[in-house]
């Protein structure tokens, strides 16, 4: 798959693909443990401020809603994924579009939970690494477990999509 347009097409599928997975596995530990999912409202929400110069929050829940918030949630969340798998679609290479493996896709979704951790957290209110949260543990493995999830899917999607392709 040396072409770019092939190659970046794939990116965006196999992102879309990922970031379905990462929802997936927060839909399974909801109905199967209980664990809340989380909350791309609050990530619109934050979004939704930064027009207006607001980047931080102490705390993003106790902020007042903006309209369509949640839309933007969402479509934020699904273009981060986006753009997650095209930085680990160049990083990785055509070869790995031709020949998926798993491992470079778990680590790779691994490393992304440092986003979470060192920038959007923080700036809704929950400290470095969930730091402010109740349970801080409980909630880095959360994220961790979700991020690696993002992985997987990107080996599961990538796989799909080579033999489709």
């Amino acid at each position: 798959m040396n072409n770019p347009a092939l190659s970046l097409i794939s990116a965006i599928l196999i992102g879309l693909g990922a970031t379905l997975t990462f929802d997936l596995w927060a839909l399974f530990l909801k109905q199967a443990f209980k664990i809340t999912p989380s909350n791309f409202c609050l990530v619109g929400r934050w979004l939704r401020y930064m027009p207006e110069g607001i980047f931080t929050h102490s705390n993003i829940a106790s902020a007042p809603q903006k309209s369509a918030e949640c839309t933007v949630g969402w479509i934020a969340h699904y273009m981060i994924g986006i753009t997650f798998a095209i930085v680990f679609v160049t990083l990785a290479g055509n070869n790995w579009l031709q020949h998926p493996t798993l491992i470079p896709a778990i680590v790779f979704g691994v490393v992304t939970v440092l986003m979470p951790f060192f920038i959007m957290q923080p700036a809704l209110g929950l400290g470095f690494a969930s730091s402010k949260t109740p349970n801080p543990t409980q909630a880095r493995l959360r994220s961790l477990m979700n991020h690696t999830a993002f992985g997987a899917g990107l080996y599961l999607f990538g796989l799909l999509l080579n033999w489709l392709l």
